[in-house]
């Protein structure tokens, strides 16, 4: 294994792994459908920390987003090694139901790499490079904000973006940038490992009430630089059944 597709993996792994959605173990249902409306919430220059975080999950699509069996997102991905402006493209599908996950990013012959979650344990087809329970870090925390040990506390502001930070019990964190009109998330942080995983929403659009992201940035500062992958959404499913099998261990 070369060390360049080494440095690419592990990258793409980790970038992967910040983006996850709220699919919860519930009864499937229909398909999904594109709609142009999209929540609003009410924020004030008042607004607490712990509304802010009620306001990001209302634009999430509130409960209809707490209460997705199963999220699938498929589509194109360039690949960006620190200080080149030359991608790499590629393919992905990701897939969350309830804490487990699974990434498929295509993008040969630099990089055929795979990561599973099945809620217990990982595999991934690069010894060593795991992801964590995808149920602890990003957008899927705003639906445990009523759950023992949330901790939802203050940030500056940026610019036009209001920002709060949820803490869960085990004391993992993500920094959250909202829209202050909408409630959407515009970009969200998360510390992991001595790392900062970063995500910015370009585009989102909402599908049977949940404001699923169409277009979206990563970012990962690792030692031989800052690495990007730009994301676009090309077909989205919610709630559909997903097999066990989909997330066997091989």
């Amino acid at each position: 294994m070369s060390k360049r597709f080494f440095v690419y993996a592990t990258a793409i792994t980790i970038l992967s792994s910040a983006f996850v959605g709220s699919a919860q173990n519930k009864s499937a249902a229909p398909a999904t459908t594109a709609t142009t409306s999209s929540s609003a919430t009410t924020i004030s220059a008042s607004s607490t920390p712990a509304e802010l975080a009620r306001a990001a999950l209302a634009g999430q699509g509130g409960d209809k987003f707490k209460n997705l069996t199963s999220m699938v997102l498929i589509g194109t991905v360039e690949l960006y090694a620190p200080n080149s402006t030359q991608s790499i493209p590629g393919k992905f599908v990701m897939v969350t139901a309830g804490d487990k996950m699974r990434i498929d990013i295509d993008a040969r012959p630099a990089v055929s790499f795979k990561n599973v979650y099945n809620g217990q344990q990982s595999y991934s087809s690069m010894p060593g490079v795991n992801l964590p329970p995808m149920s602890k870090f990003g957008p899927a925390v705003l639906g445990k904000l009523d759950q023992p040990g949330f901790v939802v506390s203050a940030l500056p502001d940026k610019k036009k973006q209001r920002a709060f930070r949820v803490t869960d019990p085990e004391g993992n964190s993500t920094d959250f940038f909202v829209d202050a009109t909408t409630g959407h998330i515009v970009t969200f942080l998360i510390p992991f490992n001595n790392l900062t995983f970063g995500t910015e929403i370009k585009k989102t659009k909402d599908y049977d009430g949940v404001n699923v992201p169409t277009s979206f940035t990563q970012r990962l500062e690792m030692a031989q630089g800052a690495f990007f992958a730009e994301y676009s959404v090309k077909d989205v499913k919610l709630n559909q059944p997903v097999g066990d099998d989909v997330f066997a261990i091989p």
